[in-house]
């Protein structure tokens, strides 16, 4: 496992919901503390987990979520300008969505693996480690 570790919103969603797969989510947060390795989230991950849980579970739930994320020791990545490049070269190359193709700039930029259950980074699995949840 690479030292540092990319959360799409796909696996964090997974976790605080408890779908299916959600232990191994949880495998993967115990590794990451014991060994050290940093959890990181996109911003644009983030907005997209906020939305998402206030759109279908309301304010409180993301509330909750939001204070999990830090709990977690999570480290927020910014959307500086040239990451924006990055994901828009990325989505103009790729059929992915522009949350995804964040999550795959910033992945290539720390050198890390991205931990997802979004189908759609088959499509780019040749460029970057993904772990699926």
């Amino acid at each position: 496992m690479k030292a540092s570790l990319i959360f799409d919103s796909s696996a964090l969603l997974k976790l605080f919901q408890k779908e299916p797969g959600f232990e191994k989510v949880i495998r993967i947060l115990r590794i990451a503390q014991e060994e050290n390795l940093r959890k990181l989230l996109n911003i644009i991950n983030l907005g997209e987990i906020i939305y998402i849980t206030k759109k279908h579970f309301g304010n409180e739930k993301k509330l909750g979520i939001l204070g999990n994320i830090h709990r977690l020791g999570f480290e927020i990545l910014p959307a500086k300008d040239d990451l924006v490049f990055r994901a828009a070269e990325i989505k103009g190359d790729y059929p992915i969505s522009y949350a995804d193709a964040f999550t795959m700039a910033s992945a290539l930029e720390h050198s890390a693996a991205v931990i997802t259950s979004d189908p759609d980074f088959e499509k780019v699995s040749s460029f970057i480690e993904i772990i699926w949840v």
